[in-house]
């Protein structure tokens, strides 16, 4: 599947076609709908490039919540390590 973006909400847009394309699977990511991986691809980079630009604007490339740690905790405590 192919999308086109029309030069008049590219220009709206001041970014170039790259940037136009990195901003999207910069969105797409932190929404959750895309993985790095997929993300990357989106972007037409390589997948350590994307995550250097994810650092660069202070996004996390993990989510980890109140509730992963307290998942954590309890596994932890079930295997005996606590």
């Amino acid at each position: 599947m192919s999308v086109v973006i029309s030069d008049e909400i590219l220009q709206a847009s001041q970014l170039t076609p790259d940037e136009f394309r990195q901003e999207i699977a910069i969105h797409l990511f932190q929404t959750g709908r895309l993985t790095p991986g997929y993300a990357s691809r989106l972007a037409d980079m390589p997948l350590n490039d994307f995550r250097q630009l994810l650092k660069q604007r202070n996004i996390a490339l993990y989510s980890y919540d109140v509730e992963d740690f307290e998942l954590d905790l309890k596994n932890l405590q079930e295997l005996g390590r606590l």
